[in-house]
């Protein structure tokens, strides 16, 4: 995407915010010191080779194993004839076998399309049809759900991987206690599948052929709901990532103004590595500073995610409002020895200031509050880390991003006045896959993304949220589009007509509430949510249903959200 030059604005010229800045970050990135992800991981692998990269369920990888293991993955993608810029579907969770995949997937050249392992048939199907995904990699907990939309779709190649592939010896239980104690497989039966070890065997028969990535060549195909409803692959290029990378790196550096950085960092990822945030916060800044990343693959099993937190003396810990409150609730945290933490980072959501406050309390550790979306790769705007006041802002531009506040026409606002907050740097996306039309609506004419989101910048460059222009609904960190959950349930024949908008949730910070005129008398609120379970995964859901005779509307016919908000 071409970015126009234009006259520099007042708020844009004067980049208030740099006045704010912790004495270690500077104004504008230098150069960036890799060509491509590839490089900058290859480069790590080599330096950091005797260091644990990941940790999965005990068992520790070091960044040799992993170097070699994502190399075989490459050299399989190269040998069934993959090809630069053709993209590969990763639908699993947080175990080894992600970064290993996703790793080798870059180093092959090619593409990755991150896709949640929780989705419903429907949503698979769309995604691998419009990224044109020709292989992916499943966990085979969800295989069952490949199964019936594969056909359909352009993949060529699945590879299904178990629990335990990766885990050694300790693997054959863990398959063991999934598939029989727990019954966590469902039957699946895809009869060109693969499994994950023999991908390793055949790779490691074979040579890496190396293929010339560039800056502007794309890496990930990350996909966000779109105001129509329509997920939307946002187009991010190696450069996008690595200069979001490197923001970060100094963002946490400032972090060790206040205290002596540890040998090796420890980090917890307890987000999904297929929510950008995790991507780029966990794994990127993990490989790029030799750090030991420890894999939580089911966060909501808090008992066990508290062991691991016990065990690993975690320093850096990336998270959302909805994972704080769960673990000041839980005694065993409670008691833990808390003064290992350096930096609790809150994003996907707004962090709630009693939360933030409660939790300063408990482990005398501040959580900084930051923002992004997968269109930014994602961080747009931080708080700063070396001070531990909480602002209840999303922080500052961080370096080389420039924001502004804009009204309806694009015009830019002063200091407090309330707009739409835009975005232009090295992070924003290079567009929207196959979607100029969307590219273009999203996009104003001097290069800025156009977030959706309405707030205002005070004097010293502090961002403060206060609404969303669009729809949407922001479920535990997840963005869901309310004609996406009307559709669905407009396809159940006893629905007349439907509205969906997000209601206030202790757990979630939001909730999807759906409003149904009936055109059966007789359809129940159990028998409407069911048919939601088989269409939508398990956020999209609407947790309340409310009956009416009839929805508010415009004159010209459109239901209208905002009135049943107000109501």
């Amino acid at each position: 995407m071409t970015h126009m030059s234009h006259a520099p604005t007042k708020q844009a010229a004067d980049r208030i915010w740099l006045a704010s800045y912790p004495p270690t970050v500077p104004a504008d990135l230098p150069p960036l010191a890799h060509r491509s992800l590839g490089h900058l991981f290859e480069e790590s692998c080599l330096r950091y080779a005797e260091r644990v990269a990941f940790s999965s369920m005990g068992r520790e990888m070091t960044f040799r194993d992993l170097e070699e293991a994502s190399r075989q993955v490459a050299v399989w993608l190269q040998g069934m004839g993959l090809s630069k810029g053709d993209r590969v579907a990763v639908m699993m969770p947080n175990i080894l076998q992600n970064p290993v995949t996703v790793y080798g997937i870059l180093r092959a050249g090619l593409v990755v399309v991150n896709v949640n392992p929780l989705y419903t048939p429907r949503e698979l199907e769309h995604q691998l049809n419009d990224s044109g995904a020709r292989a992916i990699f499943v966990l085979e907990n969800f295989a069952h759900t490949v199964q019936q939309v594969v056909a359909r779709t352009p993949v060529r190649h699945v590879i299904v991987t178990t629990m335990g592939d990766m885990l050694g010896l300790k693997g054959h239980i863990v398959n063991l206690v999934v598939r029989r104690i727990k019954k966590l497989v469902p039957a699946w039966s895809i009869p060109s599948a693969l499994s994950f070890r023999q991908v390793l065997s055949a790779g490691a028969r074979g040579t890496l052929t190396p293929v010339d990535m560039g800056l502007d060549d794309l890496a990930f195909l990350q996909y966000t709901g779109g105001t129509t409803g329509i997920s939307k692959g946002a187009m991010l290029t190696h450069r996008n990532l690595l200069c979001n990378k490197d923001q970060m790196s100094y963002w946490l550096d400032s972090a060790f103004l206040r205290q002596k950085r540890p040998d090796v960092l420890n980090f917890l990822c307890a987000l999904p590595l297929y929510h950008i945030f995790a991507l780029t916060v966990n794994s990127l800044m993990g490989i790029a500073t030799g750090s030991h990343n420890v894999l939580i693959a089911n966060p909501r099993d808090l008992p066990a995610l508290v062991k691991e937190i016990e065990k690993h003396r975690i320093h850096i810990f990336p998270g959302l409002n909805t994972l704080f409150n769960a673990l000041m609730n839980n005694e065993q945290f409670r008691k833990l020895d808390h003064s290992s933490l350096i930096l609790v980072f809150g994003g996907g959501m707004a962090v709630q200031r009693p939360v933030a406050e409660r939790w300063y309390e408990m482990t005398g550790c501040a959580i900084t509050e930051g923002y992004g979306l997968s269109e930014t790769s994602p961080v747009a705007t931080a708080n700063r880390v070396d001070v531990t006041d909480f602002t209840g802002t999303i922080g500052l531009p961080v370096s080389s991003t420039e924001v502004t506040i804009r009204d309806e026409d694009g015009t830019i606002l002063t200091h407090g006045e309330v707009g739409e907050i835009c975005i232009r740097g090295p992070q924003v996306m290079a567009g929207y896959w196959n979607r100029p039309d969307e590219t273009a609506k999203a996009m104003t004419a001097d290069g800025y993304f156009r977030s959706g989101d309405m707030g205002y910048m005070d004097a010293r460059g502090f961002i403060k949220i206060v609404d969303r222009k669009k729809d949407m609904i922001l479920v535990s960190g997840f963005n869901v589009y309310p004609n996406e959950v009307e559709e669905v349930a407009a396809m159940h024949p006893g629905v007349l007509e439907c509205a969906a908008i997000g209601v206030p949730d202790e757990n979630s910070g939001e909730a999807v509430k759906l409003f149904v005129v009936k055109k059966d008398p007789a359809l129940t609120e159990t028998a409407l949510k069911a048919h939601c379970a088989e269409n939508l995964t398990n956020y999209k859901r609407p947790r309340h249903i409310e009956f009416r005779t009839e929805l508010p509307k415009s004159p010209v016919g459109k239901i209208l959200r905002r009135e049943l908000r107000t109501k």
